[in-house]
């Protein structure tokens, strides 16, 4: 029996099929500013075990390196101002910035710096990273959907995301909270966050 007729006796595991990215995305790489006008870095927590309380920071700056033909190439910073913080009601944004939760005094800035990014296939991407709350790091990691690109009627080159995380507050030791008479806590330690970013192509 010919060498190529040969039985293989030993049992390879089998590798993961390296995930198809578009020619298109080539073109997109580059260097990207985070356009704060038309981004949406939101959260929503439960309050009272019964209801949703949605909020979202208005001060924010950040970048993006896309890298369209290595997509594990590509890299996201995000500094956030943690006093622009707005849920909707003047009282309760007042006690997110107090000792009780983020001491925006003592720690001003949320920071979010990426360590790895992965395609999943199709529009779909992974990004993980470290977020800095009050002085604590931990990573998190956020799905990501490519909306897509183009050009404004100004001539920017854009592109745009949506992504979810999901991370427990007491991680970053934000651990206020208040038992109610019915049971439960009146702040849920899940929180979920949202972001919807648009960001415009360095030199475009």
């Amino acid at each position: 029996m010919g060498i190529f007729g040969r039985k293989n006796d030993t049992v390879t595991a089998p590798t993961a099929a390296p995930v198809a990215v578009s020619p298109d995305l080539a073109a997109l790489s580059g260097e990207y500013t985070i356009d704060p006008t038309h981004t949406t870095i939101g959260f929503v927590a439960r309050h009272a075990m019964v209801t949703n309380v949605k909020g979202s920071f208005l001060d924010f700056t950040g970048t993006l390196h896309l890298d369209g033909t290595d997509p594990s190439r590509s890299t996201a910073s995000l500094d956030i101002k943690m006093e622009s913080i707005d849920t909707g009601n003047a009282d309760r944004d007042g006690h997110l910035k107090s000792a009780d939760f983020f001491k925006t005094d003592e720690f001003p800035e949320m920071t979010f710096r990426s360590t790895k990014t992965e395609a999943l296939g199709g529009d779909d991407y992974r990004v993980t990273g470290d977020l800095t709350i009050l002085g604590t790091t931990k990573p998190v990691t956020i799905d990501l959907e490519f909306n897509g690109s183009a050009k404004d009627p100004f001539g920017n080159e854009r592109v745009g995301f949506e992504g979810k995380a999901e991370i427990l507050r007491s991680d970053w030791g934000l651990t206020w909270n208040a038992a109610l008479e019915t049971g439960g806590m009146l702040v849920s330690d899940k929180i979920k966050l949202n972001f919807d970013i648009s960001a415009i192509k360095a030199g475009s």
